[in-house]
């Protein structure tokens, strides 16, 4: 079995990236199991209020590092 998943790792490795990207979706939906259409929709509704608090301006983004650090500072105190 493990001589099998390895091989399977090194076609999918020499496949092109957006393929390797389709792939790796497509393994963690299998892994996942069923998805709960109220979770998977409030969670859609979430995104979309959060996308629209942005375009308004009523919410801006923080770059990654700087929200990191931030908190890092926080934890500190």
């Amino acid at each position: 079995m493990a001589v099998a998943a390895e091989k399977i790792v090194a076609e999918a490795l020499g496949l092109p990236r957006p393929a390797r990207v389709l792939l790796v979706g497509q393994l963690l939906n299998s892994l996942s199991g069923e998805v709960d259409p109220t979770v998977e929709d409030a969670h859609l509704n979430e995104i979309r209020r959060r996308r629209k608090s942005v375009n308004s301006g009523a919410a801006t983004l923080v770059d990654g590092d700087h929200a990191l650090q931030g908190a890092r500072a926080a934890l500190r105190q």
